[in-house]
């Protein structure tokens, strides 16, 4: 090998030395815990091995896997002094915190719901030379957390006429749901627990009442009732009837008292444009006649 190209060889040794030392690195939490509504922050921030860089730069974010995942928020800034614009944002919920020419991805995520609940992916572009990027491996696990919440409470009947009571409830962690109420020694329940969701059945209603349904977690506990009555022919069926045709008689008094009213305002309203019309009727002739005796009394005069 000639000197040149030994000289070569260094110059590549000594520049690779150079980028392994200052080279790329991403840094970011492994979780990030926040409540369902609320706003999270995702931190992330990387070293490069520039000492300055003014050319267009990308920050980018990506959820579920790295490389290959679905692309949330992405903004371009094409010099130090421009801000990094957002091309790519679901809703406008996505906002970056942090400063990408400070080395700063930060990512912020508001009225977060049970779908953000996922691994994130931040990624940082320099345009120029091809290895001019990096993106983090792991990602950040969006963990998120609620307080319980009473979906639906209802009472149902299946198709053997039985009569349950039926409670779903939401939370993280699981809440747990209990019944409370007049139960029955039959009375049973069944949990049916999915993602974020928990329903319990109480099945076999008999007795009437206030049932109510508790659903607690570690961040807090919610209820809600219900009140279930059976219809029950016999010697209290009568009481039923008797309150019913009491009402009903006095709908009819009130609606004949109405009419009576209504028939008797139109009566006098009757009477009363007669009355006027009479009245006017009667005005020409008294005009007419004073006509008559004044027209009289001046040819008397005359004469």
């Amino acid at each position: 090998m000639g000197s040149r190209g030994f000289f070569l060889l260094c110059l590549l040794c000594i520049v690779k030395k150079g980028i392994s030392s200052k080279g790329w690195s991403m840094h970011v939490p492994a979780e990030v815990t926040s409540e369902i509504g609320k706003t999270v922050a995702l931190p992330c921030t990387f070293t490069h091995p520039h000492s300055t860089y003014d050319k267009t730069l990308t920050a980018i974010w990506r959820v579920k896997e790295p490389y290959n995942g679905t692309v949330i928020f992405k903004c371009i800034a094409h010099s130090s002094s421009d801000v990094c614009r957002t091309t790519v944002g679901l809703k406008n919920r996505y906002k970056l915190l942090g400063n990408p020419r400070q080395n700063n991805l930060s990512l912020q995520i508001d009225h977060v719901s049970w779908n953000d609940s996922n691994r994130y992916f931040c990624r940082v572009e320099f345009s120029g030379d091809l290895h001019d990027k990096y993106e983090s491996r792991m990602g950040i696990r969006l963990h998120l957390i609620a307080p319980p919440r009473i979906v639906n409470i209802s009472v149902q009947m299946d198709q053997d006429h039985a009569f349950h009571a039926k409670c779903t409830a939401e939370g993280e962690p699981l809440p747990t749901v209990t019944w409370a109420g007049p139960l029955s020694d039959n009375a049973t329940s069944v949990s049916r627990p999915t993602a974020h969701h928990i329903t319990k059945e109480l099945q076999h209603l008999v007795l009437d009442g206030k049932y109510t349904c508790t659903a607690a977690n570690s961040l807090g506990h919610a209820e809600g009732a219900v009140y279930f009555y059976k219809f029950k022919a016999g010697s209290g069926s009568w009481i039923l009837i008797l309150l019913f045709v009491a009402l009903g008689i006095k709908l009819l008094a009130l609606v004949v008292i109405l009419g009576i009213g209504a028939f008797w305002k139109g009566d006098k309203f009757m009477a009363t444009t007669t009355l006027s019309r009479q009245q006017r009727q009667e005005s020409p002739y008294e005009n007419f006649s004073r006509s008559i005796s004044s027209v009289s009394r001046s040819l008397a005069e005359r004469i």
